[in-house]
């Protein structure tokens, strides 16, 4: 009998904290779909995109210089002197490790540049999701995706509300 009471006793402590965990004030923020949706994150990640575009436009240059060295070589290899092959050999090679170079310069320039950007958008969406969170009363927000969140109800859910306060303002 004292086994039952136990266990009936733990049985209903388990259900009053599952009942009380789903009062918790909790919210979730998609904070991608922020970056994707709002002015200033399509602002931002357009600044990225215009540096890619013009970092691709940089290494199709040198690719089309380094192919129109390959076919000089391939073309002419039978009328040129050996110096001359040799010399093409060398400035071939010396493009393809400038290609490469640029590459990974390209890359780590992006991957900078994408970083600052999402630092200096946190920085101003920090504030609106902070305010958000006090006037909800919410004790905790989880960025959706980030969180190992595995579900989450859509109720949570205040992507839309810090979304639209913070294109407000941005616009202002």
């Amino acid at each position: 009998m004292k086994a039952f009471l136990t266990l009936v006793a733990m049985f209903l402590s388990t259900s009053v904290l599952a009942q009380e965990a789903s009062r918790l004030p909790i919210a979730l923020i998609d904070v991608q779909r922020v970056v994707e949706e709002s002015a200033a994150g399509r602002e931002a990640m357009g600044r990225v995109s215009r540096l890619n575009d013009e970092k691709m436009a940089q290494a199709r240059k040198l690719i089309e210089e380094f192919e129109g060295l390959q076919r000089q070589l391939s073309t002419q290899r039978a009328t040129l002197t050996d110096a001359r092959v040799a010399e093409l050999q060398t400035r071939i090679e010396d493009k393809q490790v400038e290609l490469k170079r640029f590459e990974e310069d390209a890359r780590q320039q992006l991957i900078e540049a994408e970083r600052k950007e999402l630092s200096e958008l946190e920085r101003r969406l920090m504030p609106v999701i902070e305010q958000m969170g006090r006037e909800l009363k919410l004790q905790l927000i989880f960025n959706k995706f980030q969180a190992g969140l595995l579900f989450a109800d859509d109720a949570v859910d205040i992507t839309d509300q810090v979304l639209q306060r913070f294109n407000t303002l941005v616009a202002q």
